[in-house]
């Protein structure tokens, strides 16, 4: 097993507001290894996003954040500005989902880039700078870079909008690159190039890469390992196919159900599976399991009840106790009380 890259302990992140303590994040682990890319999926509001801000150091000033992040061995929570200045963009870079929004409309494409460069190699000398903007360009796949590079952001389009943005997080190749949502409002076509250059600058860097997404779709074909999010905590995470063929958790059984299928003929009063009910408010939290209320497969007294800890699923059928925090490559948990039980019964 190759080494770790970083680790999540106990991460714990709320919000003060009129209604009460926002609670984005609760008590989630997880570690990635060098060279690996791991999902993370999950309704709007999960905390997906807000994982990654965290690991990046740029949540608002009234968060408060608790639990431990450590980057090849180093806390970065509790870092100054100027520490984490430092690593972002160098050692861990971050591809925003709204390439539109992110980059600056009125600096040309190669300008932005070469800010990303200068940033973290002063000593580099101009020539230098534009030559790499170039390549970067070159890299991502968009033809005849050294004449894009003096383009404006809204002379490319949504596709270009967001290989840029790709090329901009590696200008420094980082060890860890998190793509958040590079795929949104992209078309299929699309979605498929932009995930293919992300497998490129994989094989060219070696980098971890971390990918937030709510589409299956995307991590069944991109990622090694998958973790699963709803209202702020981790409820499964395993390898892909293990996710995909052995579900552990009701929720990832909801999510999978609710993707249409090409090998099964449907006739028009078909429709989709739908996770009954909606997200909780993150002022208010359920007692119990949080999916409970939404769950078909919940036993009064019991999942709302009891807060279900992650457990390996193989230690489950095999009734070993064993630790789940920070689960690894080639384990598989999930955090329900009834795991080995729900997918005996008919219903999802």
């Amino acid at each position: 097993m190759s080494a770790v890259l970083l680790q999540v302990t106990d991460l714990s992140v709320s919000f003060p507001t009129d209604a009460g303590r926002a609670r984005a994040i609760e008590g989630v682990s997880f570690v990635l290894h060098e060279g690996e890319t791991v999902g993370i999926v999950g309704e709007s509001g999960s905390g997906k996003s807000m994982t990654a801000m965290a690991i990046m150091g740029l949540l608002p000033k009234n968060a408060v954040v608790t639990g431990s992040i450590r980057f090849r061995g180093t806390e970065l929570l509790g870092m100054s500005d100027a520490a984490l200045r430092e690593i972002r963009g160098k050692d861990i870079a971050v591809v925003f989902q709204d390439a539109l929004t992110a980059l600056n409309p009125v600096m040309r494409v190669g300008d932005q880039l070469i800010e990303a460069v200068r940033v973290h190699r002063p000593e580099s000398s101009a020539a230098e700078r534009r030559a790499r903007a170039v390549e970067l360009l070159d890299i991502v796949g968009i033809p005849s870079p050294e004449l894009r590079v003096d383009r404006f952001p809204h002379e490319f389009s949504g596709g270009m909008r967001q290989r840029v943005m790709i090329a901009m997080s590696i200008a420094n190749e980082p060890d860890l690159l998190i793509a958040d949502e590079p795929t949104t409002a992209l078309d299929v076509t699309v979605q498929a190039q932009v995930l293919e250059v992300l497998r490129e600058v994989q094989r060219r860097t070696g980098s971890t890469v971390l990918l937030i997404t709510h589409d299956l779709g995307v991590v069944a074909g991109t990622a090694d390992r998958v973790m699963v999010m709803y209202a702020g905590g981790l409820v499964e995470t395993a390898d892909v196919d293990p996710l995909f063929y052995e579900t552990a958790h009701p929720y990832t059984a909801g999510l999978l159900a609710s993707l249409p299928r090409i090998d099964r003929r449907a006739s028009r009063e078909d429709r989709l599976y739908q996770i009954a009910g909606q997200p909780p408010v993150a002022t208010a939290w359920p007692d119990g399991c949080r999916f409970a209320p939404r769950c078909a497969h919940a036993v009064a007294g019991l999942c709302d009840v009891v807060v279900p800890p992650a457990v390996p699923v193989v230690a489950v059928a095999s009734g070993v106790e064993a630790d789940a925090a920070g689960a690894a490559p080639g384990i598989h948990t999930a955090a329900c009380v009834r795991v080995g039980e729900w997918q005996k019964e008919a219903v999802l």
